[in-house]
Parts: C-alpha cells; sequence; structure tokens
C-alpha cells in the first residue's frame, strides 16, 4: 500500500469508518455492498468432483468448511486484496492464504519477477544465485540468525529444527504447550494428559505412541507447569517449542515476562528453545517476535511470508548450532526442491518490500485501528467480543476476557462463529472457515475494502446477536 493511502488512514479513514459504523451508511461513503445471496453452484459441483480424487475433497483438512457452512469456495483468482471464485462472487480478503500474502494477492513485483526466473527454467536441483540473494537478505536483516537452511513448508522447517536440537544436545524429549500448533509432524501433533507436565497423547491416528511419549505438554501462561516439566525433564530434553505468537488456535497473547521466563529457563536447565515463527516470522515485524520482544531464542522456524505464496520454508540459528547440519555436521537433512529458484524469487521480491521505511508501521497501525473499529462497536451494542491483534494480525474472540490459553475458548463462540462466517459471505468478505483461526490484514487492504469489510462485520453480528 502506497504511503498516500497509509497517511490518508490518519484521518480520512477514520471519517470514514465512523460513517460506515457509527450511523452513516454507506450511500455517504459511495460504497456498493453485495445484497443478493451469493450462490455456490460451481464451487459446490467442483466440490463434489474434488471428492472422488482427494480425501474429503480437499488437499488440507480445513479448507473443506467442515465449521462453517455450505460447500467450500473454489477460487480462480486473487487481485490486491480480494477472491474472486469459480461463481465469480468477490471477496475482501482476510485469510490471505493463511498468511503468507503480506502484499496481498499478485503483487506486480512478485508476480514479474516468479515469470522472469520460471523463463529460465523451474528446478534444477542446485544451488542458485537467487538462494543466496534471499539468505543474505534475510541474515543481513535479522540479528536473531546467522545461518540457515531453506526447505519447502513450515512443517519440514519444525520437523528439521527438532532433529537438529536433538542432535546438538544428544536428548530425546520435547517439550511443547498446549494450544500451539507446529504442523503435522508426529511428535508434536499430541495433546496433554491429565496432571501438571504430561507425556503427550497423540491426536492424530498414525503415530506411534513412542513417538508421543518423547514429547511432553504443558499449558501456556502457567511457570509452574514450565517450571515442574524442566525440573523433572531437563536431562532428557533436548528442546522447549512455542510459538511465541500463538495464533493457531485462536490468537493467545503471551506476556513478554512469560517468554523471558521460559528464556530464562531454557538456559539455566541447558535446554534449547525453539520459536517457531511459520506465522509471526516477517508478520510482526522483519525480525518476527524475535525481535517484537527482544528474545533471543536458540533455533528459529519460518515460512509462508518467507515464500512470497510459493512453498518455503527455513529454520536458522547461530553457527555453531547450524554446523550441526550435513554436509558440515551429522544431523542429516534434504530436499529436492529446496531453495527452488522460482520460490526463491517470490520470497526475494517480497522481502525486499518489507524492508521499505515504515512499512510495518504503517500497516501495523492499520490493524490496530481496525481492530479498535471493531472493538468499539461491540462494546457500544453491549455484545462479549473483544478483538486482541498484534502487528497485522488479528482474531474475533467471542468473549469480554482476555484469552491466553486454549482451554479458555468457549465452544459457544463457534456457533457464533459459524452464523458470522456465512453472512460475511453474503457480504462479500471472506475469513478462514474456523473461528479458531486468526485473520490478517495485507499492504494491499485499502480504505474501500476495510470500510465495506467493517460495515459487513457490523450487519453480520447484528444477525448474530438478533
Amino acid at each position: 500500500m502506497s504511503a498516500c493511502i497509509f497517511k490518508l488512514f490518519s484521518y480520512s479513514y477514520r471519517i470514514l469508518i465512523q460513517k460506515a459504523i457509527f450511523g452513516f451508511r454507506s450511500n455517504q461513503v459511495k460504497i456498493q455492498f453485495m445484497q443478493k445471496i451469493i450462490k455456490r453452484e460451481k464451487s459446490a459441483e467442483l466440490f463434489e468432483e474434488a471428492k472422488q480424487y482427494f480425501p474429503g475433497g480437499v488437499n488440507s483438512p480445513v479448507r473443506a468448511f467442515k465449521s462453517v457452512s455450505g460447500p467450500p469456495l473454489f477460487i480462480k483468482k486473487g487481485d490486491s486484496c480480494i477472491l474472486t471464485d469459480e461463481d465469480d462472487n468477490q471477496y475482501v480478503d482476510f485469510c490471505c492464504s493463511w498468511g503468507p500474502l503480506i502484499l496481498g494477492h499478485n503483487n506486480p513485483r512478485v508476480r514479474e519477477f516468479v515469470i522472469e526466473t520460471v523463463k529460465d527454467g523451474t528446478s534444477f536441483g542446485t544451488p542458485t544465485k537467487l538462494g543466496n540473494q534471499l539468505g543474505k537478505l534475510i541474515l543481513d536483516n535479522n540479528k536473531y540468525i546467522e545461518k540457515l537452511r531453506f526447505v519447502s513448508s513450515g512443517t519440514e522447517a519444525v520437523m528439521s529444527a527438532l532433529r537438529l536440537a536433538r542432535g546438538v544436545t544428544g536428548k530425546n524429549k520435547v517439550i511443547k504447550f498446549e494450544g500451539c500448533y507446529h504442523g503435522h509432524v508426529d511428535s508434536l501433533l499430541v495433546k496433554a494428559g491429565s496432571g501438571l507436565a504430561t507425556f503427550g497423547v497423540s491426536t492424530s491416528a498414525g503415530i506411534p505412541e513412542s513417538f508421543a511419549k518423547e514429547t511432553i505438554v504443558i499449558p501456556l501462561d502457567d511457570r509452574a507447569a514450565l517450571s515442574a516439566a524442566l525440573e523433572k525433564y531437563a536431562s532428557e530434553t533436548a528442546c522447549v517449542i512455542i510459538e511465541p505468537i500463538p495464533a493457531n488456535n485462536g490468537l493467545l497473547l503471551q506476556d513478554k515476562e512469560f517468554l523471558q521466563f521460559l528464556r530464562d529457563e531454557c538456559t539455566k536447565h541447558n535446554v534449547l528453545l525453539i520459536f517457531d515463527e511459520v506465522i509471526s516470522g516477517f508478520r510482526v515485524g522483519f525480525e518476527g517476535a524475535a525481535g517484537y520482544y527482544g528474545i533471543q531464542p536458540d533455533i528459529i522456524t519460518y515460512g509462508k511470508i518467507i515464500g512470497g505464496g510459493m512453498p518455503v520454508g527455513a529454520y536458522g540459528a547461530s553457527k555453531e548450532i547450524m554446523s550441526h547440519i550435513a554436509p558440515d555436521g551429522a544431523v542429516y537433512q534434504a530436499g529436492t526442491l529446496s531453495a527452488n529458484p522460482v520460490a526463491m524469487a517470490a520470497g526475494y521480491a517480497t522481502l525486499q518490500q518489507l524492508l521499505l521505511p515504515n512499512f510495518y508501521e504503517n500497516l501495523n497501525h492499520t490493524t490496530k485501528l481496525f481492530a479498535k473499529v471493531i472493538q468499539d462497536f461491540a462494546e457500544k451494542m453491549g455484545w462479549e467480543i473483544t478483538v486482541p491483534n498484534i502487528g497485522s494480525i488479528f482474531w474475533l474472540n467471542f468473549s469480554k476476557e482476555r484469552i491466553t490459553r486454549a482451554d479458555q475458548i468457549q465452544a459457544e463462540g463457534m456457533e457464533k462463529f459459524k452464523v458470522l462466517h456465512h453472512e460475511l459471505l453474503q457480504r462479500g468478505v471472506y475469513l478462514g472457515p474456523s473461528g479458531y483461526e486468526v485473520g490478517f490484514i495485507s499492504a494491499a487492504h485499502d480504505n474501500d475494502s476495510l470500510v465495506k469489510a467493517l460495515t459487513a462485520l457490523q450487519e453480520s453480528l447484528e444477525i448474530v446477536y438478533k
């Protein structure tokens, strides 16, 4: 989004949202809203066909719309902050491909650099200059890592980081937190058993019990549980892994003091600390949550934004820790498409733009204002809604309570979200199809799209609470 548009937010945008939300309706702000009930006939047909090819008709479970209503949308085009589905319905998009598209859809500089790169080939299975360029760009602007290794997804980055931690320490167990999701890694796809600090219980078929038993699960925001786990198991534990900004099961914002306590306890007990920054990396700032909180983890994992819309992940650490990775060390990790040149091009073109002056300040300010308008309107109406937000991430929480742990999320809120999601679709606004998922603001969200979304939220919430 251009600097001039961001300046507009400071004054005109406030006026627009006041008009749109507090009584002056869309005829005064000259924005057209979709009044018709959208049809999903082509999406429905494609979904029925897809069921013949893929389990549940999808290639990732949440896409099946099981938590909301109707068939999933089949999208044929994305441009700026707008999605167009196969029925030609258009939506202001706050899912942003689950987070990677911080610049919005079809960003011209990313698109052009990808096309230019594809002209020379799509994959070589060799090192490329583009890999060097992206690696240098990241390391030159992130003091929390000294070397990194590119992979093809966030899950692969986490899996590799765990192996690295075990290889460095010679220990096997992992401590994770209930409510943090780290991809579909066997030893991390677990939930807590009973007790203060418990061995994990698998949440998926196909995971051997012996794998889950190597994982200890404790509650978030619980210093006693963390201390108890480390006191008892530190001699067997390779690492503690956490989303420093937990954003896969609601937005469970932790106090900096808890994260610093975690860092101090890991240091005290000689256990490595892994920050899973697949979502927060490059989202709350170029240095991610590590930079936002000023806390140095031992290993950091990345994904999503780092690939600019292409499948890319990475993990990084100090030179000393990364020296354990093959071919320098004994921890083996490889990938046919790691640092694929097309993916490197998309990542490079994206991250270059994130380093422009005031990029994060402007985007984060916009998100804070967007969330505040929703919060203010909910309070005016007496609805139990809060909108926690950080950087350009926000979440609709159907409670007045601050939520820091997954077990505090009320099931009734998910029923409200189901109605809200349906009503928003009718008004041309798309959120991820689960009330546990966060929303994202991109640099492509302009005044008109945000005012439209805010008005649609007002109308939809009135139906939810009628």
